[in-house]
């Protein structure tokens, strides 16, 4: 049944995504900045943190799932460094996340070939 929910639930954020790309003039770059900043933001308000323990990964794979963590890594940061928590405990708790984004990007850029689209 996780896999289910997990699977809705991240479907459904798609759908919303694709909605918002279809119907508004919105540029998937301004999406994906609102989603992460979406996610910081629900975070902070104690309400994104319910919602990931119940849907699981269909809550923290997509984009909202990266503002969790930074958020989360902020939280904990700021509670043990203390106000430079704030700055760098955010990007510490998503690193791994980040690393293999830059990786794999570069991996697929010598595999493929870019050119551009007429």
């Amino acid at each position: 049944m996780i896999f289910i929910k997990a699977f809705l639930v991240g479907g459904a954020i798609c759908a919303l995504s694709q909605i918002l790309i279809d119907k508004t003039r919105l540029t998937p770059a301004r999406i994906l900045s609102f989603y992460a900043v979406l996610g910081v933001v629900l975070t902070a308000a104690g309400v994104y943190g319910p919602f990931v323990e119940w849907a699981g990964c269909g809550a923290t794979v997509p984009i909202l799932g990266f503002g969790y963590t930074m958020a989360q890594g902020a939280r904990e940061a700021v509670g043990t460094v203390g106000f430079t928590g704030a700055l760098s405990g955010g990007l510490s708790a998503a690193s791994a996340g980040i690393a293999a984004a830059v990786t794999l990007s570069f991996l697929a850029s010598l595999v493929f070939r870019g050119g551009n689209k007429r």
